[in-house]
């Protein structure tokens, strides 16, 4: 079986966003899928996603403190400054953190550990709607 699927995300502030149940929640045909690997690919360059803590929101707000102390903005040698001062610090991010993920599914589910979630990184002040092309490839 193949599926694929785009998913919009609404505007965010800038953060971690746990976002697990809402991409779930647009994959209705996941359930059918036995076993199989879902690929979610990130159609931007100044966000990103990872797979991390479902449940302490405070480790969300670490991480991106951790990244905004790492690429902070305003660095001298940064060349790419016409889209604002926060543009180019996202797009070392979304390059560091990564924009895809690829997941295994077994049972209709996402075989996620107890306490691993999806998270999207958001690194612009306004970033605006992201959107997710989702591909699942398994058997039902």
């Amino acid at each position: 079986m193949w599926h694929q699927e785009e998913i919009h995300l609404s505007e965010r502030p800038r953060g971690f966003h746990l976002i697990t149940h809402e991409l779930v929640g647009a994959l209705p045909w996941l359930a059918e899928c036995e076993r199989g690997l879902l690929h979610l690919q990130l159609l931007h360059t100044s966000a990103s996603l990872t797979l991390n803590e479902n449940s302490d929101p405070d480790v969300r707000h670490d991480l991106d403190a951790f990244l905004r102390e790492l690429v902070p903005e305003g660095l001298p040698y940064f060349r790419h400054t016409l889209e604002g001062s926060d543009d180019m610090p996202a797009h070392v991010m979304a390059s560091l953190m990564g924009t895809q993920l690829s997941l295994a599914v077994r049972s209709g589910r996402l075989a996620l550990g107890t306490w691993q979630g999806i998270w999207l990184g958001e690194h612009r002040e306004q970033g605006g709607e992201r959107r997710i092309l989702a591909t699942l490839s398994g058997q039902d």
